[in-house]
């Protein structure tokens, strides 16, 4: 599935939002004296997929999102999901030590939009 560069420029934002509402939830918790609760990439990816459904209800043919764009990227999540998960338990275990929710969404979309990239440069 190739998208053009306006369907992924739409995503990073909506991936951004994402990130975001999680830093402001995560700083909303510390100062109610809440701790985190773990946050894995496959809820990374059903909050973005529940982020799209929404935006294609309401935006959708308006900022020029394709009519079953929700369909193929369910199905480049899943086809991308084990690939993602490598990547968010390498960096947390090696690198970055991923520690929240914000931090799991980043890492899991970039490794996202990195598969989507990669699929459309080998289907060019």
């Amino acid at each position: 599935m190739i998208m053009s560069g306006h369907v992924i420029g739409l995503l990073k934002e909506y991936m951004h939002d994402l990130v975001d509402q999680a830093t402001q939830e995560t700083k909303a918790d510390e100062q109610f004296g809440f701790s985190q609760t773990p946050y894995r990439p496959d809820q990374a990816i059903s909050d973005l997929l529940a982020l799209l459904d929404d935006r294609i209800e309401s935006e959708g043919m308006q900022v020029g999102l394709p009519h079953n764009f929700l369909h193929q990227m369910w199905s480049l999540c899943n086809e991308a999901s084990a690939e993602i998960a490598e990547r968010v338990w390498l960096e947390g275990n090696i690198g970055n030590h991923i520690t929240s929710k914000a931090q799991t969404r980043e890492v899991t979309y970039r490794a996202l939009i990195d598969f989507i990239e990669s699929r459309s440069r080998e289907e060019t």
